[in-house]
């Protein structure tokens, strides 16, 4: 057999040794023992984030041809969750968005509805009242509504407070409406009669600032109207996807103010902090960490839009919501 198996492996003559050992002892060596495979625990796989690219010269979305501007009276950025809104918590994983956005002293629906679409400080507005009384006059123009109004766009308000009619000169607004209701009748309104054509559609809903003033911010009957209002939110956008405007529309969902306990007058940081969430063509998604304070919102739609800012204005595009940067953004904005 020896001989057999040194024809068969010529160069290796050791070999039918050990086979021959082996066929007579019938005993194998003992295989060597396995070593474990250590166990590698891999981290969660994080969501992907859209890499903001900076540009030296910021510009505008062609694609932008309306802006809709959404804004919640007393909408604190913690009632998000805790309401809580799943339709704008599902807006939000495709914008940019801010938690900590700020509005103007006083914080107040009047005065900060006029920095919201005037893009200027309330010692520039001069609107310090928060009631209606047209002998008092309008918060001046150039605004977002005199803007857009003078391209020839159609500019439309839909809104819950009557005193609101009087951020713009009436000669900005194509279409005013005042509804003395509930945020889900405004909705209604709008969506039997929505604007095809809308250039700038401002829409007010002002259940949570009223169930804030009677229940205290923060309370059930405060989120309960936010979880209508979020439904709401879903209706519009849902109404903007049906007639195939979302795609050249720029939606902007924000607030005058927040609010603690039974007020939002002062300066704390729950009467002064509220959402900015945007959304729509070359809008980059993902968390905001700059400075944003309401007076951007006027800012940021007039440049959208392709408008030079007025020098008047205090507020300042948010670029970075479209992956491009601010040479500088003031913090505070307004003294």
């Amino acid at each position: 057999m020896t001989q057999l198996f040194s024809l068969i492996f010529p160069r290796n003559r050791l070999l039918p040794i050990l086979l021959a050992v082996v066929i007579l002892t019938g005993c194998l060596p003992a295989a060597p023992e396995a070593t474990p495979i250590p166990t590698v625990t891999s981290a969660p796989r994080s969501t992907p984030t859209a890499t903001r690219t900076p540009s030296i010269t910021p510009t505008p979305s062609p694609a932008i041809k309306r802006i809709l501007i959404l804004s919640l009276d007393g909408f604190r950025p913690d009632a998000i969750a805790a309401a809580p809104m799943p339709a704008l918590q599902a807006v939000m994983d495709t914008s940019a968005y801010s938690l900590t956005a700020q509005t103007i002293l006083p914080s107040a629906t009047l005065p900060a509805h006029a920095s919201m679409l005037t893009g200027m400080c309330p010692a520039k507005t001069g609107v310090d009242w928060n009631y209606l009384d047209l002998s008092l006059g309008y918060a001046p123009d150039p605004s977002l509504f005199s803007l857009a109004h003078a391209a020839g766009l159609q500019t439309v308000m839909l809104v819950g407070k009557e005193k609101l009619v009087q951020v713009t000169d009436p000669a900005n607004v194509d279409s005013f409406t005042f509804v003395r209701d509930r945020d889900v009748v405004i909705t209604r309104s709008l969506l039997d009669n929505f604007p095809d054509d809308f250039g700038i559609l401002f829409v007010h809903f002002p259940t949570p600032d009223d169930m804030g003033d009677t229940y205290g911010w923060m309370s059930w009957e405060y989120l309960n109207v936010l979880q209508q209002a979020d439904e709401a939110i879903a209706s519009i956008l849902r109404t903007l996807d049906d007639k195939g405007l979302r795609d050249e529309t720029l939606v902007i969902v924000t607030a005058d103010h927040g609010g603690h306990d039974f007020s939002h007058y002062t300066e704390l940081p729950a009467d002064m902090t509220i959402p900015w969430v945007i959304s729509g063509p070359g809008v980059v998604p993902g968390e905001l960490t700059v400075p944003i304070n309401t007076t951007d919102t006027a800012a940021t739609a007039a440049w959208a839009l392709g408008y030079d800012l007025p020098s008047e204005w205090d507020g300042i595009p948010v670029y970075e919501a479209f992956g491009q940067v601010s040479p500088e953004r003031p913090d505070p904005r307004c003294p």
